[in-house]
This record gives C-alpha cells, structure tokens and sequence, in this order.
C-alpha cells in the first residue's frame, strides 16, 4: 500500500498545484473586475482583464499574470469603456469557477487526509 500511495503522491501534487494557481487566477481576476467597477464613473478609465484561458494554460511558475486591457468594449464619451453588465457577469462567472475549483481542492484534502489515515492504520 505504501508503494502505491508513494507513486500516486506526485499526482496528488499536481492537482493540488493546478487548483491553487486556478484559485490565484480567479483572486486576481475578482480584484480586476471589482476596480472595473469602481471605476465606471472615472473618465478615461480603461477597463482591465486578464486572458484568463491564456494565463491558466501556460503555467508560468511565480509570474503575475498580465493585465489587459479588453478589445472591442464600447467607449463612452468620457473615454471610460466599463460595462457593468459585462462586469456583473464577470462577477457571477468568477465567483461559480471559484466555489468549483475550492470544492476540489476540498476534495483533493480529503482524499490525501484519508490516504494518511490509511497509512497510519496499516
């Protein structure tokens, strides 16, 4: 059992290390989206993002992912281009994607916590 449980620990690993740099993705993204917010009233105040899809899959280790700045969003007289229906949306997508991603991680702990016991037990 121990073997096993020794071969299996790097997959462990990986998942847990996938999830957390999902959920600092998602942080990061919160914190984007609610200045995108306070700021739809400040004229020539650019609505900022992250390519979420782009950042997740390249995995840079310890990098901060790169703000941008969307294409195509419609600018008000005022030079600002902050939707709040399209930053409400984010809000809600975001706030879905984290609760997913930490009941995954809750459920990787347990796995590992019972994998423990187990060992223990043994």
């Amino acid at each position: 059992m121990a073997a096993r449980l020794h071969c299996q620990r790097p997959m462990f690993d990986a998942i847990g290390s996938q999830l957390e740099r999902y959920l600092d993705l998602l942080s990061v993204r919160q914190k984007l989206v609610s200045s995108n917010i306070a700021n739809a009233d400040t004229p020539g105040y650019k609505t900022k993002d992250i390519d979420f899809h782009f950042e997740f899959m390249s995995q840079v280790a310890d990098a901060r992912p790169q703000v941008i700045e969307p294409e195509g969003l419609t600018v008000k007289n005022d030079g600002n281009n902050v939707s709040l229906d399209r930053e409400a949306r984010l809000l809600a997508e975001n706030a879905m994607r984290f609760n997913f991603a930490s009941s995954l991680l809750r459920s990787h702990i347990r796995v590992l916590r019972s994998a423990i016991q187990e060992g223990r037990n043994g």
